[in-house]
């Protein structure tokens, strides 16, 4: 299996960080996730490589985080990633997967150590 990014071209560290796997002579899968969400299967086996709960990996500012009630204690790990497949604006970004890890690129290095 080769390197899978799952990326938001608006965003400007999930460009950022494509650029940097690009200068490492890295050509990823590009997966555009707000086009293409991942499965709650998928997204359930990415949490588990990134070593991360589903709150840890959403993007808490966004205004559907709000809305969704997504902070709700209630909520279960299978409502949270539910949520986050069908909003995927809620998934922290970019993710990097590669060798059997996965990194979110925040700072853009930090996929680095899965190269």
């Amino acid at each position: 299996m080769g390197v899978r990014i799952y990326h938001n071209p608006r965003c400007s560290k999930s460009r950022q960080t494509l650029a940097l796997l690009r200068a490492n002579g890295v050509e990823p899968e590009i997966i555009e996730y707000l086009k293409t969400p991942p499965s709650a299967k998928v997204l359930g086996d990415i949490l588990k490589l990134l070593g991360l709960e589903p709150r840890e990996a959403m993007r808490a500012k966004e205004a559907a985080y709000r809305e969704l009630g997504v902070d709700d204690v209630k909520l279960t790990r299978a409502d949270l990633i539910r949520l986050m497949v069908e909003n995927p604006v809620l998934i922290e970004r970019p993710i990097v997967i590669a060798n059997g890890k996965a990194a979110i690129g925040r700072p853009p290095e930090a996929v680095l150590t899965v190269l």
